[in-house]
C-alpha cells in the first residue's frame, strides 16, 4: 500500500483537497479528527489536561471549552509545546493504528491527512507527501474568515505551524490552492494518476 502524507498550512485548503479524495472514495485517515476522537478512545488525555492546565477550560459536563482554551493555549509556545507533549503521542499512536486497518484490507492507497505531518516527522513513515500551498495573505484572509478570529489570534495561529514556505522543501508534489476549485481538482487528478502509476510500478 503507497502511503501519502498529505498536509498544508492553517487556511491553505487542505480540506478542500481531502473531500475532493474522499468523494473518489479513496481512503484518509483524517489526523484532525483522530484529534478529537483521543479525548473519547483515550479518557487519561482529558485527565492529564486537568492536572496541567486546571479545571477553568472544562464545563459543568467535564467537556473542554475549545475556542477558550484554544485562544489559551496559543499565546503561548511554552503551552502549546506542553499540550503537544500530552496528546501527539496519542494522536501518532491511533493514526498508525488506522493506517494499517486499510493495509490490512489490501488498499492500493492510503492517504493521512495531516496540517502538521512534518512538524511532527509523520511524513518519515510516508511514502510520498503532498503540501496543499496558498500564499500569506490568502491564507490570512481564510483563516481570519473561516474562524471569526481577528488579525492577531489568526497570526498566532498561523505562527504556531511551520511557515508553510518552508514545508516545500519536503513535499513530493505541491498543489498551488490559491486559484480556482477547478484547477486544484486538475491538479490532485494529475497527482492521483501518477501516484497510481507509481503504486504500479512497486
Amino acid at each position: 500500500m503507497l502511503k501519502v502524507g498529505l498536509t498544508g498550512g492553517i487556511g491553505s485548503g487542505k480540506s478542500t483537497v481531502t473531500n475532493m479524495l474522499r468523494n473518489k472514495g479513496l481512503p484518509i485517515v483524517d489526523a484532525d479528527i483522530v484529534a478529537r476522537e483521543i479525548f473519547i478512545i483515550y479518557p487519561q488525555v482529558l485527565d492529564e489536561i486537568k492536572r496541567e492546565f486546571g479545571w477553568e477550560f472544562f464545563d459543568e459536563e467535564g467537556n473542554l471549552k475549545r475556542k477558550e482554551f484554544g485562544n489559551y493555549i496559543f499565546k503561548s509556545d511554552t503551552r502549546r509545546k506542553k499540550l503537544e507533549s500530552i496528546t501527539i503521542p496519542y494522536i501518532i499512536k491511533e493514526v498508525h493504528q488506522r493506517i494499517k486497518t486499510y493495509e490490512e484490507k489490501n488498499c492500493k492507497l492510503c492517504f493521512l491527512d495531516a496540517p502538521t505531518l512534518i512538524e511532527n516527522k509523520l511524513h518519515t513513515s510516508m511514502d510520498v507527501t503532498i503540501l496543499v500551498w496558498v500564499g500569506s495573505d490568502v491564507q490570512i484572509q481564510r483563516v481570519m474568515s473561516r474562524d471569526a478570529l481577528d488579525l492577531d489570534e489568526t497570526m498566532d495561529r498561523i505562527r504556531a505551524q511551520m511557515p508553510i514556505d518552508e514545508k516545500r522543501q519536503f513535499a513530493d508534489f505541491i498543489i498551488d490552492n490559491g486559484e480556482s476549485i477547478e484547477d486544484t481538482k486538475l491538479q490532485l487528478d494529475l497527482i492521483i494518476t501518477q501516484l497510481e502509476r507509481l503504486n504500479g510500478e512497486q
